[in-house]
């Protein structure tokens, strides 16, 4: 993490070093993480490598792959400092084995929202303390504001990660058809196949291109450019992660709030949770026993409910941990910030029926980019959804077979 983030975790770090005299941590930004890291460290060797490091989620697989790192459970029984920290299980899911132990410390986490402009509402006659909860009511409120003068009504950051994986988990339909490490349902056992060009997503895709072509909806890239856009006030509604929101705090001059992700009401396991997007800290392999006792008390640390809330309320990730959040709430937190709470609740909403977290899936940030490119195929009329949902699943598939096989 890099600038304000940075800085952030620079002060958490400095915290630690203070209150003990046994060890010293030292945090460094290496630049961006990628897929090429595992392969560096393997062959350079651990002995010059750090003891901890953060990786997103999109590279969960590829730290499970590389066998660089030692599993966070047998580290902390190891040291004698089991974790006593309870995590949500949106968050422990996408981190853990098949018997739901911890790999790595989740440490950042984030889920998308739906951000809109008050004072577009209220110059579209819309009720500024009320967003729309259903995507039934959607157009309503989308056609109200174009007629007050508003050139876009609602856009996206991230499609892949909100319009994909999150819509599928939050309406309980399966994005893939395997657990990770079991067999495949759709194929007996040939590993994990995608499946997300169901009728939900033919429905959601269809009705965003319709949407599009009325002006409804705007397509404004493929990471946060979006953001910007929102907190221009270009575009009146935008969903994104719910990260975003100190950022926009700071470059929006207008009132906006946050809203729970709208979703399908004639669904009927809809809503259930939206998924985690965030990072952990995994500890590398073959250092010595003492080295170990020295992360395992570090980890230890970061997983206090004190510490866990404190960079929760300061960053705008969402706590990770029911202690951490049970905190906020007795703080009086969320009485003035009552926009980091609606993320915290769409996580803690009913499991989904695929608990297939897709980090696991190997090649994930590849997969992303086949939905990206189809669905923009989608935006400028060159494929129907159908089309364009089967060719993202039938490529996906393929790069599936190479690194899930």
């Amino acid at each position: 993490m890099s600038g304000a983030l940075g800085a952030e975790l620079d002060r958490l770090v400095e915290r630690y070093n203070a209150s003990q005299k046994r060890y010293r941590v030292l945090s460094y930004f290496q630049g961006p993480y990628d897929e090429a890291m595992a392969r560096e460290i393997r062959r350079r060797g651990v002995r010059r490598a750090p003891h901890l490091v953060q990786v997103n989620d999109a590279a969960t697989a590829g730290m499970l792959r590389s066998r660089t790192a030692q599993p966070l459970w047998q580290l902390m029984k190891q040291a004698r400092r089991p974790l006593d920290a309870k995590y949500l299980p949106a968050v422990s899911a996408h981190f853990s084995d098949a018997e739901g132990r911890l790999l790595g410390l989740p440490f950042t986490g984030a889920t998308p929202v739906l951000y809109y402009n008050r004072d577009a509402f209220r110059n579209a006659q819309l009720d500024p303390a009320k967003a729309p909860k259903t995507w039934s009511e959607m157009p309503d409120a989308l056609g109200a504001l174009l007629e007050s003068g508003h050139s876009c009504g609602l856009t996206t950051a991230w499609q892949s990660w909100v319009l994909v994986e999150n819509m599928s988990a939050w309406h309980n339909q399966r994005f893939a058809t395997t657990a990770p490490g079991g067999a495949s349902e759709a194929q007996g056992g040939a590993g994990p196949r995608l499946a997300f060009n169901n009728r939900l997503m033919v429905r959601w895709i269809s009705t965003l291109a319709s949407w599009q072509k009325a002006g409804y909806f705007t397509y404004a890239g493929r990471a946060d450019e979006a953001e910007a856009r929102f907190a221009s006030g270009e575009c009146a509604m935008l969903t994104s992660t719910s990260a975003a929101y100190a950022e926009l705090r700071t470059r929006a001059g207008f009132d906006f709030a946050v809203a729970q992700l709208p979703y399908y009401d004639d669904f009927d396991d809809a809503p259930g949770n939206t998924l985690i997007g965030g990072s952990a800290l995994w500890a590398l392999g073959g250092r010595s026993a003492a080295e170990y006792r020295a992360v395992a008390d570090f980890l230890a640390w970061l997983a206090r409910p004190s510490v866990q809330a404190e960079w929760h309320q300061r960053t705008g990730d969402v706590p990770l941990t029911t202690a951490a959040y049970d905190l906020t709430r007795k703080q009086g937190f969320y009485q003035s910030h009552p926009g980091h709470e609606v993320a915290v609740r769409q996580l803690l909403s009913r499991p989904a029926a695929d608990a297939t977290p897709r980090v696991h899936l190997g090649g994930i940030a590849r997969i992303r980019g086949i939905i990206d490119e189809e669905l923009e195929a989608v935006w400028t009329n060159g494929k129907t959804p159908l089309d364009a949902l089967n060719a993202a699943v039938r490529r996906g598939n393929l790069l599936l077979e190479k690194t899930n096989p």
